[in-house]
């Protein structure tokens, strides 16, 4: 326990940064710590291999539900372990190996298991094909399409780890009933966003919608797979498909305090408390790109939470280590058509939806602005 209270003191007394954490909420993590996690329960509510299940069905039952609603869906599955686990249930539901899948490079700010070649299990076992961003860090749409319509790719991944701006997900949609594809918009970086209206909702346009539980939502260390009626209007049997991907295709019994953790967060989601939330994150946001760029730093972004910023060649990693000394804690990242290796980039990335959990607003992001640029340019 003296390496968690360590743990907790450092939280409470540095600034995050890194664009993919957040501080759940106290209710959620109160429900992860519970009895739950003592319960079996494999299978799905009303079709367990084990009993005593009674309350873990209404549970798990209320979570999917309050899912359903909050992103306007017909099905969800909450059981995923992880956000790579559910993009994984997706190509295991879709796709036989070999398969051609599509997704954003992740030297342009996209994800590991949007089939990232050779080391994944998205690039390894499926024919990858991976678009680009322009010199802005914007996705070029019309060399993508060019891209898509010439490799027609079966399951085309739209989402991204490190991309700072808007998505048009009705242009994928478009492209994917051109080529017949199937097209998943990953929204784990933007799932409170497109929630609360503050991003283009890619409900109306996708077929499946996958997101973790604990970066803007505020759960637990979760994930989910949606299906959407599009979805449903191209397969019938879509929703059945998941459900057998993530259980028993790809894991054994679900983490139930967990879901109940997701039930709680997706509650506090559809709350006005939670819209001014994500709000003031578009403001911190813009307000510490703002900052940035006025004392002469280049900044990719911002139209959500999150931003890339150029400290020089090879020196990301220096940079991001100089910030922790003095409190301020992010990631070192490439940025676009960086020409240094990943793990020694030339960027940092910078994400405000923790420190707006904490109450931040935008004077206090000009304060935390002029302190990097005093430790990078100094």
């Amino acid at each position: 326990m003296e390496l968690v209270e360590a743990e907790e003191n450092r939280q409470k007394t540095t600034i995050p940064l890194i664009a993919s954490e957040n501080f759940a909420y106290d209710e959620v993590m109160q429900a992860v710590g519970s009895v739950l996690m003592n319960k079996y329960a494999e299978g799905y509510a009303g079709r367990r291999y084990y009993q005593g299940n009674k309350f873990i069905d209404e549970i798990e039952t209320k979570t999917i539900e309050l899912g359903k609603k909050l992103f306007g869906i017909p099905h969800i599955n909450v059981q995923p372990y992880s956000g790579s686990i559910a993009n994984a249930s997706v190509l295991f539901a879709l796709c036989a190996p070999g398969d051609r899948i599509a997704g954003m490079k992740l030297s342009a700010g996209g994800h590991l298991t949007h089939g990232h070649p050779n080391v994944t299990f998205s690039g390894k076992f499926f024919k990858s094909v991976q678009w680009d961003v322009d010199t802005d860090g914007k996705i070029d749409y019309e060399a993508t399409r060019k891209l898509l319509i010439e490799e027609k790719p079966k399951v085309i991944f739209v989402g991204t780890t490190a991309y700072a701006y808007k998505i048009d997900f009705e242009f994928f949609g478009k492209v994917a009933e051109e080529i017949g594809a199937y097209v998943v918009a990953d929204i784990a970086h933007i799932a409170g966003l497109v929630a609360t209206g503050e991003h283009p909702n890619p409900v109306p346009y996708v077929h499946l919608i996958t997101s973790t539980t604990h970066k803007q939502l505020r759960g637990p260390r979760g994930a989910f797979v949606g299906v959407t009626q599009r979805g449903l209007d191209k397969d019938p049997e879509l929703a059945k498909k998941i459900d057998k991907a993530v259980f028993p295709g790809l894991q054994g019994g679900p983490h139930m305090e967990k879901i109940a953790g997701i039930g709680i967060a997706f509650e506090k989601a559809m709350s006005p408390e939670y819209k001014i939330y994500c709000q003031q994150i578009i403001k911190n946001s813009m307000a510490l790109v703002d900052t940035l760029k006025k004392n002469g730093l280049k900044v990719f972004g911002s139209e959500n939470h999150l931003m890339v910023v150029e400290v020089g060649y090879e020196k990301g990693k220096e940079m991001a280590i100089k910030l922790e000394e003095v409190g301020i804690v992010c990631n070192y990242n490439t940025i676009p058509h960086d020409r240094a290796k990943p793990f020694n980039p030339s960027g940092i990335r910078l994400g405000v939806n923790a420190v707006t959990s904490m109450g931040l607003v935008e004077s206090d992001m000009e304060k935390i602005g002029l302190k990097i640029v005093k430790i990078i340019c100094q």
